[in-house]
C-alpha cells in the first residue's frame, strides 16, 4: 500500500473513531439530560405535594385555632358575667344592710338562748309566737365586714372556676 493509501485509511479510521466518539457522546448526553429532567420533574412533584401537605396542616392548625380562640372568648365571657353578677348581688346585699332594710343574725347557743343549760326550752312570751332558737342581731359594720369577707371568696371561687374551664378548654 502507498503512502497516499495508508494516510487515507488512518484518516478514515480517525475520522470514523471521531464520528463514533461524537455520536456516543451526544446519545449519553441526550440520555443523561432525559434522566436529569425526568428525576428533577419527580423532585418537583414530591415538592409541590409536601408544599400542598403543609399548606393543609396549616389551614387546619388555623382552624383549630380559631375554635380555641371561640371557646376562650366564651369562657371570659361566661367568667365576666358571673363576676359581675357576683359583684351586683354583693352590692345590693351592702345596700340593703346599709339602710336597715336587711339585718343579719346569729343563732344563739341552746345553753345560752335555754337559761341554765338544763335542756328543758323556756317558755315563750306572751308577745312573741316564735318558737325555735334564739338569734341575736349582728351591728351593721360587723354585718357589712362579714359580706366583704364573703365577696372575696365568692371572687376568689369564681376565678378559680375560671381557671379551671381555660385549662380544659386548652387541653380538648
Amino acid at each position: 500500500m502507498s503512502a497516499l493509501g495508508w494516510r487515507l485509511a488512518v484518516l478514515a479510521l480517525s475520522l470514523g473513531a471521531y464520528l463514533g466518539a461524537r455520536g456516543a457522546w451526544l446519545w449519553q448526553d441526550n440520555h443523561y439530560e432525559k434522566a436529569l429532567a425526568d428525576q428533577a420533574g419527580e423532585y418537583r412533584l414530591e415538592r409541590e405535594g409536601a408544599a400542598a401537605a403543609v399548606i393543609k396542616w396549616q389551614a387546619e392548625e388555623q382552624e383549630h385555632r380559631r375554635g380555641l380562640e371561640d371557646r376562650l372568648k366564651s369562657i371570659a365571657g361566661n367568667h365576666w358575667k358571673e363576676m359581675s353578677d357576683a359583684q351586683t348581688t354583693q352590692a345590693r346585699l351592702r345596700d340593703r344592710l346599709a339602710t336597715a332594710d336587711l339585718r343579719l343574725s346569729v343563732i344563739l347557743a341552746a345553753t345560752t338562748a335555754e337559761g341554765g343549760g338544763s335542756g328543758v326550752p323556756t317558755a315563750t312570751s306572751a308577745g312573741s309566737v316564735v318558737h325555735g332558737a334564739v338569734r341575736a342581731y349582728l351591728d351593721p359594720a360587723h354585718a357589712q365586714r362579714i359580706i366583704a369577707i364573703t365577696d372575696e371568696g365568692d371572687r376568689g371561687l369564681i376565678a378559680l372556676q375560671a381557671c379551671q374551664n381555660y385549662i380544659k378548654a386548652l387541653q380538648r
